[in-house]
């Protein structure tokens, strides 16, 4: 029997338990550390960081295959502040009037408010686009499926990547954010999904003191 073209043999690496478990281990401690930052420093990050962390985000599973997302990386200045205006304006409307009283109280802990400084200050903003449709090479309108999945799990993967180069995020998603695709210039059927605010820390920045629910309050295993 002939083998089949579409199939390939798997490059995977058998660990023995002792290095499974170390490896567990440090990228739970690795990722333990990750927090979600506000206070950015102007200090550059070196593209080739970025790609690196995109090409791994694009290496996400997807439905069917499809690979449903766009990343556009955002270093240019003057585009860096139309997006915090443009964000900004849609904060002010949601902590104004869009947002419940109890959705407040929760932010409030956090600290935060329509003020986005953040969006200019950070070297890089990677704006991640969620697409319904892709086009085959014929044009052809062809559906993509478990879309929010897929983009969810790429990127989570483009956080842990960033945060394993040294790299502080924020995950940062305005309401509505449709103004994302007229000024970077993707088309209207995409999906604004997230913007990923990416840099090094400010000196002396400050989180919020939160804690992180215990194994035994997130999982059970059966």
């Amino acid at each position: 029997m002939e083998p089949d073209k579409n199939f390939q043999p798997l490059n995977f690496t058998c660990l023995d338990d002792d290095e499974m478990c170390r490896r567990a281990g440090d990228f739970f401690r690795l990722m333990r550390r990750r927090r979600s930052v506000r206070d950015f420093s102007v200090k550059p990050v070196p593209r080739e960081v970025i790609e690196d962390a995109v090409r791994a985000a694009g290496s996400a599973p997807s439905g069917a295959n499809m690979q449903p997302w766009h990343f556009v990386v955002v270093e240019n200045a003057e585009v860096k502040r139309r997006i915090r205006l443009a964000a900004e304006e849609e904060e002010r409307e949601f902590y104004q009037r869009r947002a419940s009283e109890e959705w407040l109280n929760a932010l409030e802990p956090l600290g935060t408010d329509a003020h986005k400084p953040f969006l200019e200050t950070a070297p890089y903003l990677i704006a991640i686009f969620l697409k319904k449709f892709s086009s085959a090479e014929n044009g052809e309108r062809l559906k993509n499926y478990y879309t929010a999945e897929s983009v969810g799990i790429a990127t989570g993967i483009l956080i842990a990547a960033l945060h394993n180069a040294g790299v502080a995020t924020l995950t940062h998603t305005p309401s509505p954010m449709k103004f994302l695709n007229e000024i970077l210039g993707r088309p209207m059927q995409e999906k604004p999904y997230m913007i990923l605010v990416a840099g090094l820390p400010a000196e002396g920045a400050q989180v919020p003191a939160i804690g992180r629910k215990p194994l035994d309050e997130i999982a059970d295993f059966i």
